[in-house]
């Protein structure tokens, strides 16, 4: 497959089914801790910090093989890899299941953070070398929606099953359906041939040519910041905002956090839609980017200015217009060589990661410093989600002012 794409509809379909099955599984079983904090909570004696720590383990295995994963997905492919890494997946759902103490949870979930860390990689990694740029932007968005998906199902569907299953045969469905999904991979995805030249880049350039690249450190601040804050927002302080700030119940603040994935899954497949179209009228993710994001950040500043009059609708809003920033991700791709495709994805997934984990720790240290100040919940979110906003606005002008190598943003020779 070495230089060549895809042939036929329906062959492409096959390939993306075959990995998003498995994108399915590395969503849901991100999200599943929070619908089941309080069975565990009550079973295992849990604290919030261990609740936090719990959650974050996942997030920690993923982080761990980033870097070592791209260099791997550029030399073996992404069959090899993310099969591979899902074994470990499976491992830690089966470990999850008959834990007896928090230190077992917590392990099970490190290693099941390192057996799903390629699920969305390896794809991407993949495309880049068989898909035409448009296809690239298309697949990626849908990727994201089937992620949507992911995040549906680990709230109200595994509420209803819990009553009849109880927490641990879940994990062995989960188990059972990571099976599948490697087994559906290993017979549909194309087998990896590098060619002379690029095993030499490979070897060569380890990691230095993405971070020295011009257009990667022109979105680096964007992944950072703008793309990280939106993963932050999504998944951790906007039920916050609900609950403290706009005054809704648990409850109301959880089935808004439901149609927000909604709404984002229908985001998620608009964007797979558009994306080529725009493609072939010679728009690029880069100049997309300079559109949409000041709509988000505009977005965000209203919610901040409205307070508690901005609920689920507003959220819903920001948290789409910002879809945006996750064509950053195969713009990245797209600008860099073909063999430096995997390495290029990882790197900025790392970032990303990174971003995640700062402004969501970030914020949290800064409303209970404002706090202490003497502002009440709704002035202390307030002030600290505008200290987000301007670390978002800055990264846009720095997105803007620095130069790209190539302003077409079109995949180079290999």
């Amino acid at each position: 497959m070495s230089g060549s794409l895809l042939a036929g509809r329906r062959r492409i379909a096959t390939v993306f089914l075959a990995f998003a099955f498995a994108y399915f599984f590395s969503t849901l079983v991100r999200a599943i801790t929070a619908t089941l904090s309080p069975a565990l909570t009550a079973e295992f004696g849990l604290e919030s910090r261990d609740l936090g720590l719990l959650a974050g383990g996942y997030f920690l295995g993923f982080a761990f093989t980033q870097l070592p994963m791209g260099t791997w997905l550029d030399r073996h492919g992404p069959k090899r890899v993310i099969v591979s890494f899902l074994s470990a997946a499976v491992a830690g759902c089966l470990l999850f299941s008959v834990a007896t103490h928090f230190w077992l949870l917590l392990a099970a979930r490190v290693l099941t953070g390192v057996g799903v860390s390629a699920c969305l990689m390896a794809p991407l990694t993949g495309y880049r070398r068989w898909l035409t740029p448009p296809m690239q932007l298309r697949s990626n968005s849908w990727m994201l929606m089937v992620g949507s998906f992911g995040l549906v199902g680990a709230t109200l569907p595994v509420q209803w099953l819990m009553p009849y299953l109880g927490w641990r045969p879940l994990f062995w469905l989960l188990a059972a359906g990571v099976l599948v999904s490697m087994a559906l991979i290993a017979w549909a995805a194309p087998a990896w041939h590098g060619t002379a030249a690029q095993e030499k880049s490979q070897d060569e350039g380890s990691y230095a040519a993405v971070w020295r690249d011009p257009f990667f450190r022109k979105l680096a601040p964007i992944g950072f910041f703008n793309y990280g804050g939106f993963v932050a927002m999504q998944t951790l302080w906007v039920v916050p905002w609900l609950t403290r700030v706009a005054g809704h119940t648990p409850q109301e603040a959880a089935g808004a956090l439901f149609w927000i994935s909604i709404a984002l899954l229908a985001t998620y497949w608009l964007w797979g839609v558009v994306n080529p179209r725009l493609a072939h009228r010679g728009i690029s993710a880069a100049r997309l980017l300079g559109w949409g994001m000041p709509l988000g950040m505009l977005v965000l500043a209203l919610v901040l200015i409205a307070g508690p009059a901005a609920g689920t609708v507003a959220w819903v809003i920001f948290l789409c217009v910002s879809t945006v920033v996750t064509l950053a991700q195969p713009a990245v791709a797209l600008a860099l060589p073909t063999a430096l495709a995997g390495r290029a994805l990882s790197a900025y997934n790392l970032v990303v990661f990174a971003g995640v984990f700062v402004v969501q720790w970030g914020i949290g240290l800064l409303i209970d410093l404002f706090a202490s100040a003497g502002l009440d919940p709704v002035a202390s979110f307030r002030a600290a989600l505008s200290v987000f906003l301007a670390c978002c606005v800055m990264s846009y002008v720095y997105f803007l002012w620095a130069p790209p190598h190539n302003r077409s943003v079109v995949p180079r020779p290999a």
